[in-house]
């Protein structure tokens, strides 16, 4: 767990993820005194902006199925970064209240919050079709669900052979439960009864090997696509040195989608 809340830290902290936060929050236009619902909010990355977004008056909810994830957001909000406090959902006091539960049955009432986000987390859920009825179903009439989600389906590296890179980003969008998540968002929101009021599609793009190693995983992932027979060992060892020699570009597609009830 250590290591993915290490992951979520350095990928929220380079240029293009700092980038996509400040759009997809600022087009969730979340207003003072509003309650606002942070599902699948991890380590609480995101919790302090919009605790200041609603003001004194208004509350975050921060809602997570990984008690390690919400341990650290408390641990964090103690620091200062937020006022977090424990509690069932739509009980007691404090900017963000932290809640464990899972986006297919949230633990909170009908019609209950004006803005929900759900920030790279529907590309692993199991049923991406009910989750975003669920969150229909928790927001207020006019409340509004931002989403950022990839699309892995798009993610390419450059090579001197591209048949090399193919493999290997097929290989690795197929180890995302829902890899074209990204793209398909306006079509599972009109089907939820969600009004898409914005699409929005940001080139995530890398060019230094550092960068693109920690958050695509060139090395970790040419290993494990070597173990399971997707590339030859001698194929991905000189792909992963032909990286490292650079030039660097790597990328894919990122959906900023937001939608109304």
């Amino acid at each position: 767990m250590t290591d993915q809340i290490t992951y979520m830290d350095v990928a929220a902290a380079t240029p293009v993820g700092l980038d996509y936060k400040r759009r997809s929050l600022a087009a969730l236009d979340v207003r003072p005194g509003q309650t606002v619902v942070d599902i699948g909010c991890g380590p609480g990355t995101d919790l302090g902006r919009l605790a200041e977004a609603v003001g004194p008056g208004g509350l975050v909810i921060g809602i997570d199925r990984d008690p390690p994830m919400l341990a650290e957001a408390r641990r964090r909000g103690r620091g200062g970064e937020a006022r977090v406090r424990e509690g069932d959902a739509g009980r007691g006091e404090g900017d963000v209240r932290l809640c464990e539960g899972d986006i297919h049955a949230l633990p909170l009432a009908g019609a209950s919050v004006d803005r929900a986000r759900a920030d790279r987390l529907l590309q692993h859920v199991t049923d991406s079709q009910a989750a975003i009825a669920e969150v229909r179903r928790v927001l207020r009439p006019g409340g509004l669900f931002g989403m950022a989600e990839p699309d892995w389906d798009t993610l390419a590296v450059a090579d001197d052979d591209p048949g090399v890179s193919r493999a290997w980003s097929r290989f690795v969008a197929g180890r995302v439960r829902n890899p074209t998540i990204g793209r398909e968002l306006p079509r599972l929101c009109a089907r939820a009864g969600l009004r898409v009021c914005s699409v929005e599609a940001v080139a995530v793009v890398f060019r230094d090997f550092d960068t693109a190693d920690r958050i695509l995983g060139l090395r970790r992932n040419t290993e494990r696509a070597v173990q399971a027979g997707a590339l030859l060992a001698a194929v991905g060892d000189a792909w992963v040195r032909r990286q490292q020699s650079g030039p660097v570009l790597a990328g894919f597609t990122c959906y900023l989608v937001t939608a109304a009830r």
